[in-house]
């Protein structure tokens, strides 16, 4: 396969799961912040992959591997913090370490609680691994073929 093919495809993942996690997230599953992190990078794949369609220069291969291995990488971390091996930011997790600036009457308040989405709850898995963790895999294998279309030859 070319380079561009091969690039289009990677491109073309990042899109289907951007798709997907809105799909999810229309079907009543909020997101939390990282759940947010995670979603940038394949933005920027997939405009790695219009640049790559475009110009065609091999550099947009390899901003498009890092960016897919950067969300696989936040996607490996969040679901570290969902399965407790590691802290996560405290601003989305029960850790409590984000209440030390709030008042009493911000701690009784229930005006936006219902906005908040933790980052260490598991909201859905399948077989065991969550939506991060599925995040996270696709992502390197989206990584690997951004990295096959780096070697890939131009065209045939």
């Amino acid at each position: 396969m070319t380079r561009k093919t091969l690039g289009l495809i990677a491109a073309a993942g990042s899109a289907a799961l951007l798709i997907g996690a809105f799909g999810f997230q229309f079907m009543g599953y909020a997101p939390c912040k990282m759940c947010l992190w995670q979603r940038w990078p394949h933005a920027a794949a997939i405009l790695f992959g219009a640049a790559l369609l475009a110009f065609g220069q091999r550099v947009w291969t390899l901003l498009g591997a890092l960016a897919a291995f950067t969300t696989g990488a936040i996607g490996v971390f969040h679901a570290g913090v969902e399965q407790g091996w590691w802290e996560g930011p405290a601003s989305c997790t029960g850790s409590g370490g984000g209440l030390s600036g709030l008042s009493g009457a911000d701690l009784l308040s229930t005006a936006g609680t219902a906005d908040i989405v933790m980052c260490d709850e598991i909201a859905w898995a399948l077989f065991g691994i969550s939506m991060a963790g599925w995040n996270a895999l696709f992502s390197f294998a989206l990584c690997a073929l951004w990295i096959a279309a780096f070697r890939a030859p131009e065209s045939r």
